[in-house]
C-alpha cells in the first residue's frame, strides 16, 4: 500500500513539472513572436556602457529647459494621461475661481504690524497682570474678525467641496466667499452657518440678513435647493431670489421671488439649502428672472444656478455663502397642501409581509415558542427562531 502511494505521488510530480515546462516554453514563444515597437523607445539613444561621453548639465536651468522639451515631445505611445483623457475629457480639469480677488498684503507689512502689536502688549501692564492672575478674557468678536479676514474664507470653501455645493451648483467653478454673510431665522435659534441642521418649521419666514457693504455698492441674494426637485435630478428649486440690493439693505430690493418655506419630500432624507450672495457692478434689469408674486407653482420655480449665473456673468460676482440643512417635518405636510396646492409626495420603503412557513402539527427540533409565529392578534412577539 505504501508503494502504491509513493509511485502515485511520482506521478503525480512528474505530469505537474511536465505542464509547468509546456507553459513556460509557450510563454517564451510568445514573448519571441511580440511585434516590434511602433518608433523609438525613450532613451534608447543613450549608450549606457559609456556614461562619461553624455553632455553634462552645467546647470539646473539647464536641465529644467531640456527635462521640458522633452516632456512636450510628442512620442508615438500613449501614456496614461492620454488614456484617461480618452476616456473622460474632463479628467484633470483645473476648476475656475469665479469670486472676487484677493489682494493680500505685503508680508513685510504684516509682520511688521504683528511685531508692533506685540510690543504694545508687552508694555500693557493690566493685560500682564490679568494673564498672570488667569483673569483675562478673549474678545470672540475680534477672533471672529479675524477668522473671516485670514483663513476663513478657504475653510469655508472645504466645508462646502465636502457638501458637494460648487460641484452641483458651478460645475468645474468655484469662489472664496470674502464677504460673510449672517443669517437668522429667530432670536435664539435658528442661524444659518455652513451645513447646521435647521427644521422647516423654523425656516418657515424669510431670515433677517446682514452683510458688510460698501455705501452705493449693489448685490443679489439667492436661496436655492439641490436636491429638491420632484423630476428633474439636475433641476434645483428657487426659494428666495432678491436682486438690486442697495447696500446691505435686503429689504429695499428688488424682490424678483418671494420666500419659500423648505419642503423636502417624506423619506428623501437631508437636503442642502444654499445662500449665495452675488456683488452687482452695476444695476441688472432681471425681466427674466421675476416670477409672479406669490408664486405657488413648482415649474415656474424651476431654476439653474449655473445658467443664472451665466446669464449676468458679466454684471455680478459670487462673493458670499452660507448653507444649513433641512428633515422632513409635519410643517413639510401643511406646505404641500396649504401653499402649494398638491398632493404630499411621500417616498418610502414598503416592506413585504414576514412569511412563515406553514404550521406543522408536531414540530420536530422548533424552539419553545414556535407558536407565537401563528397566533393570531396585531401585536406579535416572535423572538429568535
Amino acid at each position: 500500500m505504501a508503494l502504491r502511494m509513493v509511485c502515485t505521488s511520482a506521478l503525480r510530480a512528474g505530469t505537474d513539472v511536465g505542464v509547468s515546462n509546456a507553459r513556460t516554453f509557450c510563454k517564451t514563444a510568445l514573448l519571441c513572436r511580440r511585434a516590434a515597437p511602433l518608433g523609438p523607445m525613450p532613451n534608447e539613444d543613450i549608450d549606457y556602457e559609456n556614461l562619461d561621453s553624455l553632455e553634462k548639465y552645467r546647470s539646473y536651468t539647464r536641465y529644467l529647459r531640456k527635462a521640458e522639451e522633452a516632456k512636450n515631445k510628442p512620442g508615438w505611445w500613449k501614456t496614461y494621461r492620454t488614456y484617461v483623457q480618452d476616456q473622460d475629457p474632463e479628467h484633470g480639469a483645473q476648476e475656475v475661481n469665479i469670486g472676487l480677488p484677493h489682494c493680500r498684503p505685503p508680508r513685510t507689512k504684516e509682520a511688521r504690524e504683528r511685531r508692533q502689536v506685540v510690543k504694545e502688549n508687552k508694555k500693557n501692564v493690566e493685560l500682564e497682570r490679568a494673564t498672570r492672575l488667569r483673569t483675562f478674557k478673549i474678545p470672540l468678536d475680534r477672533v471672529q474678525e479675524t477668522w473671516e479676514k485670514s483663513s476663513g474664507p478657504f475653510q469655508i470653501k472645504r466645508l462646502a467641496d465636502h457638501y458637494g455645493i460648487f460641484r452641483d451648483l458651478f460645475p468645474m467653478a468655484y469662489f472664496l466667499p470674502r464677504v460673510s454673510l449672517r443669517l437668522s431665522y429667530g432670536q435664539d435659534s435658528g442661524q444659518v452657518h455652513y451645513g447646521n441642521w435647521l427644521t422647516p418649521t423654523e425656516a418657515a419666514s424669510a431670515p433677517q440678513v446682514s452683510f458688510e457693504a460698501e455705501e452705493g455698492s449693489l448685490w443679489t441674494l439667492l436661496l436655492t435647493c439641490p436636491d429638491e426637485h420632484l423630476l428633474d435630478s439636475e433641476g434645483e428649486y428657487v426659494h428666495w431670489l432678491v436682486g438690486n440690493i442697495p447696500g446691505g439693505a435686503v429689504q429695499s430690493g428688488e424682490e424678483l421671488c418671494h420666500y419659500l418655506a423648505p419642503f423636502p419630500a417624506k423619506g428623501t432624507g437631508f437636503h442642502r439649502y444654499v445662500y449665495v450672495l452675488f456683488k452687482q457692478e452695476r444695476p441688472i434689469n432681471f425681466q427674466e428672472d421675476i416670477r409672479q408674486s406669490p408664486c405657488h407653482s413648482l415649474a415656474d420655480r424651476t431654476f439653474r444656478t449655473v445658467e443664472f449665473y451665466k446669464r449676468h456673468q458679466d454684471n455680478m460676482t459670487p462673493a458670499g455663502l452660507a448653507f444649513f440643512q433641512c428633515q422632513w417635518d409635519e410643517s413639510v405636510t401643511n406646505t404641500f397642501h396649504n401653499t402649494l396646492n398638491m398632493k404630499e409626495p411621500v417616498f418610502e420603503f414598503v416592506r413585504p409581509p414576514v412569511y412563515h412557513p406553514p404550521q406543522v402539527k408536531y414540530p420536530h427540533g422548533q424552539p419553545l415558542r414556535y407558536l407565537d409565529r401563528y397566533r393570531d392578534g396585531k401585536k406579535h412577539t416572535y423572538g429568535i427562531y
